[in-house]
């Protein structure tokens, strides 16, 4: 499974782009399943923040939904987290 998230906005409106292949990883189903989580909290359009909030787009296998600060669920917060933490 690939997941993909970027991130834009922020007082800097600097992007970020960070991505995770789960093939290698020894947790691939606990990523598969917060993966899967943190699609169905997101739209299919983007969403408006908060001024100066991070906006996020999460592809996961193609399909890809926005979501923004400080509307984000608890599976999107930990799975952004995550990818941007240890995605390349």
């Amino acid at each position: 499974m690939r997941i993909q998230v970027r991130r834009t906005g922020g007082f800097a409106g600097i992007e970020r782009t960070a991505e995770v292949d789960t093939a290698d990883h020894p947790d691939a189903p606990h990523w598969q399943a917060l993966a899967h989580r943190a699609l169905t909290g997101g739209t299919p359009a983007p969403r408006t923040g908060v001024p100066d909030g991070f906006a996020y787009t999460i592809t996961v296998d193609g399909r890809t939904v926005h979501c923004a600060d400080p509307h984000l669920t608890d599976a999107q917060r930990e799975l952004i987290s995550r990818v941007l933490k240890e995605g390349a």
